[in-house]
């Protein structure tokens, strides 16, 4: 008898328990009469430094956060937002006071 496989084969993407995939369930929702695609971000999945446009602070590797964009926009339109961010985006206006050449992670 073979030893029991612990990897998925190949081609299978990584479930977890609630059916998500490793970087979360993306849901639609509705603002500034725009269809927004939102996926959840867990701390383990958040890799890199991001800038949240809602607060213009930065968000950390290991920060549980908030990816959203535009439904019929592409990948390089998406936003890395801190959860209550997003959620107070109908309060706030995005604080972008950055200079033309500053990074825009």
């Amino acid at each position: 008898m073979s030893p029991r496989r612990n990897r998925p084969r190949g081609g299978e993407k990584p479930v977890g328990r609630d059916g998500a995939d490793r970087f979360g369930l993306e849901r639609t929702e509705s603002w500034q009469d725009e269809e927004w695609v939102v996926r959840q971000i867990s701390g383990a999945a958040a890799t890199k430094h991001y800038r949240c446009p809602g607060c213009d602070q930065e968000i950390p590797p290991g920060v549980p956060h908030v990816v959203a964009w535009q439904q019929h926009s592409g990948a390089d339109d998406r936003r890395h937002w801190h959860k209550a961010c997003w959620n107070a985006r109908d309060r706030r206006s995005a604080k972008l006071q950055r200079s033309r050449n500053a990074p825009k992670y």
